[in-house]
C-alpha cells in the first residue's frame, strides 16, 4: 500500500504551566481577556501535523511520502524524518520563510492554550499533487491533515479529480475555517478522522446530522481521549477500542496524530478495524508518555507485549504478525 501524508510541518514550543489556566481566567470578563503565565519549562521539538503523522507511519515501518511546504531551515528536520523512515522527496522547500512554529503551554490538568505562526506553510497551496502523482505514481491512500486551507482544499479536489482514497483529518483546521469549507474537505473521504469535539465542531458548522454526516464518508474514526475511540460508518456496525494503562502523562500533544498513523499502518498491514484501533491507540499511549511529537520509542516485543495486556492474547498474535 503506497501511503501519502499531506499536511503541516512545524517546530514546537512546548510550555508547562505549574498552575490550573481556570484559576487564572476570570469566566465574567473574557471579553476584556489580557493575561501571561510564567511557564517552569519549555522544550523545542520538531512537530507539524503531517510530519507527526508520516513520522509515526515510518516508525511503523511503513514508509509513507510526506507532502508539505517546510522553512529555509528544514535540513536538520529532513533528516530526522529519512533516518525514520519518511520518504521527503515531495517536500517542498521554501528559499525565503521559515519552517510553520506552533506554540503550546499546558497546564496541570492538561488543557492547552496554543498559537500557530505559519510561515513556509502558506507555500503549500502551490504543491500540485498531479503532478507528484505522474512523477511518483498513484498512492493507495492519501491523508489530508491540518495545513494551509487552501492547500488542503486543492488537495482534496486533486484526489478526487485523480480518483484517489482520501483520508480527511481537519482537526485544528475546523475552528478557523466555514462549514462550507468543511463540506468540501469531508465529502467522499473514505475515512474521516476527528476527537470528540471536531465532530462537533463539524455538525454545528455545517448543519449536518449525524445521519448526513455518514452519508458523507465510508468510515469514521473519532477519538474520547481516555474513554478510547469508535469506529463506523453507513455500512459498518459501531466499534468501540479502549486505551492502555499509562504509566505517566508528560505532554497530550501529536497523541491524535500517532492514533492516526497507528490505525493507517493497520490498514497498510490488511487487519480489521479493529485491530487498526488498538494499534492507534498504543502508539498514542507511546505518545502521551513522551516529551514531543515524535520522540516516543519502544521494541516490538514491548510493544506487542503491551497490545497484549490491552486487547489480548488474540490481538497480539495477529498485530504482532505485522509489526
Amino acid at each position: 500500500m503506497k501511503i501519502a501524508v499531506a499536511g503541516s510541518i512545524a517546530r514546537d514550543h512546548l510550555m508547562t504551566f505549574p498552575g490550573k489556566f481556570t484559576d487564572s481566567i476570570v469566566a465574567s470578563s473574557l471579553d476584556k481577556l489580557s493575561i501571561s503565565f510564567l511557564v517552569n519549562e519549555l522544550e523545542v521539538r520538531r512537530g507539524g501535523t503531517g510530519a507527526n503523522i508520516a513520522f509515526g507511519l515510518g516508525v511503523l515501518g511503513n514508509n509513507p511520502m510526506l507532502i508539505t511546504a517546510a522553512g529555509k531551515d528544514f535540513g536538520d528536520y529532513e533528516t530526522w524524518l529519512q533516518r525514520h523512515g519518511v520518504d521527503t522527496s515531495q517536500v517542498r522547500v521554501s528559499t525565503d520563510l521559515l519552517t510553520a512554529t506552533f506554540s503550546c503551554t499546558t497546564d496541570i490538568e492538561q488543557r492547552q492554550i496554543a498559537s500557530f505562526f505559519p510561515g513556509a506553510m502558506s507555500e503549500g497551496r502551490e504543491i500540485e499533487l498531479e503532478a507528484i502523482v505522474r512523477n511518483c505514481g498513484k498512492f493507495d491512500l492519501i491523508v489530508i491533515s491540518p495545513d494551509d486551507p487552501e492547500a488542503m482544499l486543492r488537495h482534496t479536489e486533486a484526489a478526487r479529480e485523480l480518483k484517489l482514497e482520501f483520508a480527511a483529518d481537519p482537526s485544528q483546521t475546523l475552528a478557523s475555517i466555514d462549514g462550507a469549507l468543511i463540506k468540501k474537505l469531508i465529502t467522499g473521504a473514505k475515512y474521516l478522522f476527528t476527537n470528540e469535539y471536531e465532530l462537533g465542531l463539524i455538525l454545528q458548522k455545517t448543519g449536518w446530522s449525524e445521519i448526513e454526516l455518514l452519508e458523507q464518508v465510508e468510515i469514521r474514526i473519532t477519538t474520547f481521549g481516555s474513554k478510547g475511540s469508535r469506529i463506523d460508518g453507513k455500512n459498518l456496525a459501531e466499534i468501540r477500542v479502549g486505551v492502555p494503562e499509562v504509566s505517566k502523562v508528560e505532554d497530550p500533544t501529536g497523541v491524535g496524530d500517532s492514533y492516526r498513523a497507528g490505525f493507517i499502518a493497520g490498514l497498510n498491514w490488511g487487519l480489521s478495524f479493529e485491530r487498526c484501533g488498538q494499534i492507534g491507540a498504543v502508539i498514542a499511549a507511546y505518545c502521551l508518555e513522551s516529551k514531543g511529537t515524535q520522540e516516543y520509542r519502544f521494541e516490538k516485543s514491548e510493544f506487542i507485549a503491551r497490545v497484549k495486556k490491552t486487547f489480548g492474547e488474540v490481538a497480539a498474535s495477529e498485530i504482532g504478525a505485522k509489526l
